[in-house]
């Protein structure tokens, strides 16, 4: 399609687990996705907040699930730390590292040292590893009680694991902010650091953020002065959209990457061919007005009409079956922490 998002966008920042794959498989029609946006001269950069690995790394699991990837397509919040220290030290300057040797590598890639002494210390870079220990951790509170600048690379409080969501950088880094009484600069999504850095260095007129979740890639992207777009391929959902205040709400909804072939005015917050949204005395209403109407049509009504309500928690209501069915495709069942119980008006009965 001529006038697809694609025709407006030079570069597409895309969020990798939830957005491309989940653990080890593509969502359907990301690879197709990313592949078609190639062909068509709009190159993809793939930003993620995981600053433990090598951008060769990330590569090479993203080539094996069938994107095309190189080192040079992937930023990572391990640059964009390495990039805010060179911004305030000296070259050649001493940093301690609380990470992985992929961390200390781009910390050496910008001019700077490294040390592992805390009175040498100019300034702390925070990574997630692993093998961080208390020593380590006691090591970086020393250096920076004495002054020294303190980067983290992102605050994401877990990590997807197979073992379930475990600590990430976040939760060390809360560990170090207790200690201390000291806040990082952050330089991984939602600081706009990582994706000012990524659209800066591939030369992009415009950039469009591609993420599933609010509170770093949509907030992210938002913080960069970003086209977003939110897929609901992850972790956020019609509930938390809702909810979102103004900087974490997107400018675009769309299922899955296969979204990237509609019209941007197809994809925006509004009133959609379908779907009527009303208010009554408990909150919003959603009636299907016509057969087939697109569920993803209800979500964009429901949002345009919430938040030019003032947004919050929604109470979301179904005017038929057709609609609660809807509902609860998008995550707007009464089930998720920030919706209210969704109730099928026509029976009383909630759904």
């Amino acid at each position: 399609m001529s006038d697809d998002l694609l025709a407006h966008h030079d570069v597409l920042l895309a969020d990798l687990d939830g957005t491309l794959y989940r653990g080890r498989e593509a969502i359907p029609g990301a690879v197709e996705a990313v592949a078609d946006a190639a062909e068509r001269g709009v190159r993809t950069v793939y930003v993620t907040n995981n600053a433990s690995r090598r951008p060769v790394e990330v590569a090479t699991h993203l080539a094996e699930l069938g994107f095309p990837a190189r080192a040079d397509d992937v930023a990572t919040s391990a640059q964009a730390g390495a990039a805010l220290l060179a911004e305030r030290l000296p070259a050649g300057a001493p940093v301690l590292v609380v990470g992985t040797d992929a961390l200390v590598e781009e910390v050496r890639a910008v001019g700077l040292t490294i040390t592992t002494t805390a009175a040498e210390a100019a300034a702390v870079v925070q990574g997630h590893s692993p093998d961080t220990g208390w020593r380590l951790l006691a090591d970086a509170c020393v250096a920076l009680r004495a002054g020294a600048v303190w980067v983290a690379c992102n605050l994401d409080p877990t990590l997807p694991t197979e073992r379930g969501p475990l600590p990430g950088n976040g939760s060390m880094v809360a560990a170090l902010r207790t200690a201390t009484g000291r806040e990082p600069l952050v330089a991984g999504k939602p600081a706009p650091t990582l994706m000012t850095g990524a659209a800066r260095r591939t030369g992009a007129r415009s950039a469009l953020m591609v993420g599933d979740r609010l509170d770093t890639d949509v907030e992210g992207g938002r913080a960069a002065g970003l086209t977003t777009l939110l897929v609901l391929t992850g972790i956020s959902d019609g509930a938390e959209l809702l909810a979102a205040p103004p900087a974490l709400r997107p400018d675009l909804i769309g299922a899955d990457l296969g979204a990237l072939r509609s019209r941007p005015d197809e994809l925006a917050p509004g009133p959609r061919p379908g779907w009527a949204v009303t208010t009554n005395g408990h909150g919003l209403v959603l009636a299907a007005t016509a057969p087939g109407a697109d569920v993803l049509d209800a979500l964009r009504a429901l949002s345009a009409e919430h938040w030019a309500r003032g947004g919050g928690p929604a109470n979301v209501r179904a005017a038929d079956d057709t609609a609660a069915a809807a509902l609860r495709a998008v995550g707007l069942d009464g089930h998720a922490p920030a919706s209210a119980t969704v109730v099928d008006t026509g029976t009383g009965r909630s759904s």
